[in-house]
This record gives C-alpha cells, sequence and structure tokens, in this order.
C-alpha cells in the first residue's frame, strides 16, 4: 500500500473532494472489514459494521493524525463499533428464529466453518494476517506495511497461523 499516496487522498477527502474516498476505500477496507469479522463472527454484521465505520470515520476524519497509520485508526473504529454490536447482541433476547436461523434459510449469514474455527484457533493478529494474505490476496510486505510489522513476522506468523489450523483439523479428522 502507498502511503503517501493514501495521505494525499485523506488530505483531498479533508477538503472536499468525495472522489478522494473511493482510492482510500479501495485500500482500506479488507484490513478493516477483517479486523471486524474476527469479533463479530457474522458476515452481515461485520459488512454492516464496516459501513458504520466508514460513515464515523468521514464524520471524524478531523481527528487522525495525519502521517500515522490510517488503516489502524480505522481499524480501531470498526472494533470500537463491532464490540459494542457484541455488546448489544447480548443484551437481546434470542428467539426461536434466532436460534433455528438454518429452518428459515438464513443459514448464508453464518461464517464458514473455516474462517469461525480459524477466529477460534488463532490470536487476532494472526487471525488478521492470515486473512489478509489468503482471502483478501494481499502481499505480505502490504499486510506488513499495513500492520506495521516487519515482513519477517507477517510470514512467521503467517505459516504458525497455517500449522495451527492444519494441526487442528488434523485432530478433528477433517484433513
Amino acid at each position: 500500500m502507498n502511503n503517501a499516496k493514501l495521505e494525499k487522498k485523506i488530505a483531498e477527502l479533508r477538503e472536499g473532494d468525495t472522489k478522494a474516498f473511493d482510492y482510500i476505500y479501495d485500500q482500506t477496507n479488507r484490513s478493516v472489514y477483517f479486523a471486524i469479522l474476527y469479533i463479530v463472527r457474522d458476515k452481515m454484521h461485520a459488512e454492516d459494521i464496516l459501513q458504520d465505520a466508514y460513515v464515523k470515520a468521514i464524520s471524524s476524519l478531523g481527528q487522525y493524525r495525519a502521517g500515522t497509520n490510517f488503516s489502524a485508526w480505522l481499524c480501531s473504529i470498526g472494533k470500537s463499533l463491532a464490540l459494542n454490536h457484541v455488546k448489544r447482541a447480548k443484551r437481546e433476547i434470542l428467539t426461536d428464529f434466532d436460534r433455528d436461523s438454518y429452518k428459515y434459510g438464513t443459514v448464508e449469514t453464518e461464517t464458514p466453518y473455516l474462517f469461525d474455527l480459524a477466529a477460534k484457533v488463532l490470536t487476532e493478529e494472526e487471525y488478521r494476517i492470515l486473512m489478509l494474505c489468503h482471502v483478501a490476496g494481499y502481499k505480505r510486505r502490504e499486510v506488513a506495511d499495513m500492520l506495521e510489522i516487519p515482513i519477517g513476522t507477517v510470514t512467521w506468523k503467517n505459516n504458525e497461523a497455517l500449522k495451527k489450523l492444519k494441526t487442528h483439523l488434523s485432530k478433528e479428522g477433517n484433513l
């Protein structure tokens, strides 16, 4: 990810150029989405929270300090909204429809088994690295730039995450 170009587009957005948002969104949405998905573990809610995170980020763009990690700032907004969603969901009373959603054709909102397993078995950082490298299609150097960690750490944590998943799947007999 080109941080100088991203910073330039952020400055343009601050000045009122709404076309700059497209570039910003394209460069940051996947990392924010997977940070949210790790917390809520539901694709539908993660997509809704992602939209809310961008709306909140645009409305509070004046609080972002230029030159810092914009992706991390967006991820913190997304995580905060996701945690609020989880807290709110715990207070809600479940209905039979929620518990037995598979009977009513809403099973597509559930996270695929492997994503769910990864979220349970891996640390948050390992999960983010794995999702960004293998699902979102970023290169390891791009992930290293996004997360502001060395590329060697990204490679090592990616490999460790894959080993953990393989070990867990082998124990369950799914491999």
